[in-house]
């Protein structure tokens, strides 16, 4: 053994200044607990050891750690191009919207319990657009909406655009307006297709809310027109602005997973509201709304006329008159998330199953749904499974032959214990394939701090809010942004017609499946579901 020149016998080899700082600093944290302090630094030291194990193969995989750069690429250019935009439609949806475009109501903009919220909404970028129409069938809504539009203040915390605010009582009045550049439709869904091609044929700009139809005929004539249009679409699926799809993206790109072959996504709620049962306030009496206020005849549209019902206003979800229930609602957002990763497009065949199995209203609409989109061409398969009878979460996981991909509010990679290209880390002990590889969460379980259920499923499924140099950022602001960016500078959207048609086709295959109990084909010959 030897000694470092001027060491002096007995005496102990200096350790590195960065080293003896670490260890005097873990002995003195360790300070009161005599017994068991030795025996919680080896474990800290095993832990520290685990993880540059981890970092190894992390950085062998080319999967980097840090936070995804901030996507905002710049401010929106502001002088000499301002858009006048009308929301047609101002329900609840429309709140999220209005701020995603810069506006906020009044009494949101002074709650002090919302003080967060407020400066997070004040940091977001202002698009200078301006709120110049309103269109709602229901007064209490319009005027809500009109309230929210003249308010000044701005993102930036400057004042808005000074112009007038009209309220339209049907929106074909606001189309043929030369006040308005550009339309955003949160309808039910059984408007959506119609307005959108009205739009599109006045010229106008359009961000149309999911569902994008109820009807396989819709899609075949709103596809039509939007495509040899040269107006600017966006479908109202926010997702892929989220960091946490960024970095997804890059576990993709890079083959981590190996061949995937199986993807299971899923929607489990469990409260009435969840379940699209929405007309009575927190008292059980009935909310605002009737004959004289709503338009009802209008709100109807196209579809049977009934009686004016205060249940169908605020829950029409429950009813295939409106729309498809969960597919529509919510397999949209997962097939949206899915098809934007990989690219699978239409299904070869759809099979779907299920039924009213806990909530024994006056429901059309299954509240438990499984269905099946196979892929033979991909060697794929994606399940749906769905419940409103039941709150447990089970994720949206993308299954590889050598690590499984769970993705939501978080992002987690697990290695698969019989994985070929990981086998030799395995057996050496490099990677544990009960636990995550790899974990990412820059939001660091704030997620907590979101108040209701509803907000709390849509949080965790990635689709409210990112978090971006340490802030929570707005998706639905986010999305809004590159479909108003688009409109000033060109470029194409995210959730453009071509990836709006093939949701639609492999939405309606799922429909017709369960309304007609039987397998369903997509013919991409005669371009038809048979």
């Amino acid at each position: 053994m030897t000694k470092d020149k001027g060491q002096k016998p007995g005496e102990k080899k200096n350790l590195p200044e960065k080293s003896k700082i670490s260890r005097r600093t873990i002995i003195k944290a360790l300070a009161g607990l005599p017994v068991l302090g030795f025996f919680a630094y080896k474990v800290l030291e095993k832990n520290s050891y685990d993880q540059n194990k981890k970092n190894m193969v992390l950085e062998e995989l080319g999967i980097d750690q840090s936070e995804t750069p901030d996507e905002r690429k710049g401010k929106t250019r502001k002088n000499g191009d301002l858009i006048r935009v009308g929301i047609i439609g101002y329900g609840n949806r429309s709140h999220a919207l209005a701020r995603g475009l810069g506006f906020i109501h009044p009494e949101d903009a002074e709650d002090k319990k919302r003080d967060d919220t407020i400066t997070d909404w004040l940091s977001q970028d202002n698009l200078n657009v301006a709120l110049t129409g309103i269109c709602d069938v229901f007064d209490m809504h319009a005027f809500r909406g009109m309230t929210t539009a003249r308010n000044e203040l701005q993102p930036g915390g400057g004042a808005g655009v000074n112009l007038p605010v009209k309220r339209y009582r049907h929106y074909s009045e606001m189309l043929e307006s030369n006040e308005i550049d550009a339309v955003v439709i949160a309808t039910p869904e059984h408007h959506h297709a119609q307005i959108t091609i009205d739009a599109v044929q006045a010229g106008k700009h359009v961000y149309c809310e999911k569902s994008f139809i109820r009807t396989e005929d819709e899609l075949y004539q709103a596809y039509n027109v939007v495509k040899n249009s040269n107006i600017v679409f966006q479908l109202g699926h926010q997702i892929t602005k989220n960091v946490i799809f960024q970095k997804a993206r890059d576990i993709i790109d890079k083959n981590i997973l190996g061949k995937i072959s199986l993807i299971e996504t899923t929607t489990n709620r469990n409260t009435a509201s969840g379940a699209w049962i929405r007309h009575l306030d927190i008292n059980g009496n009935p909310k605002p709304g009737d004959e004289k206020t709503i338009d009802w005849d209008q709100w109807l549209g196209s579809r049977p006329k009934v009686p004016f019902s205060i249940d169908r206003y605020y829950n029409w979800t429950k009813w295939f008159d409106y729309g498809t229930g969960l597919i529509g609602q919510l397999f949209t957002h997962e097939f949206d998330a899915v098809n934007q990763l990989l690219r699978i497009g239409i299904p070869k065949s759809v099979v779907s199953l299920g039924g009213i199995y806990y909530w024994k209203d006056n429901r059309e609409i299954p509240d438990v749904l499984q269905c099946i989109f196979d892929y033979p061409d991909r060697d794929l398969t994606l399940m749906y499974s769905a419940s409103l009878a039941s709150s447990r979460q089970r994720g949206r996981v993308f299954m590889g032959h050598d690590a499984s991909m769970e993705l939501g509010g978080t992002l987690n990679i697990t290695v698969d214990g019989d994985s070929t290209r990981f086998r030799e880390k395995i057996a050496d002990g490099i990677i544990d394939p009960s636990h995550p590889m790899f974990s990412y969460n820059p939001g660091s379980g704030k997620i907590d701090a979101v108040t209701s259920a509803t907000e709390k499923y849509y949080a965790s499924r990635g689709l409210t809010y990112t978090y971006m140099g340490g802030r929570p950022v707005d998706v639905t602001h986010l999305h809004i942004k590159e479909w108003i960016d688009c409109i000033r500078n060109g470029g194409e959207t995210t959730a453009n017609i071509e990836r709006t048609f093939e949701e639609g086709v492999a939405s309606m295959m799922a429909h017709k499946s369960y309304i007609e109990k039987r397998r369903v084909e997509w013919d991409p010959v005669k371009g038809k579901i048979v």
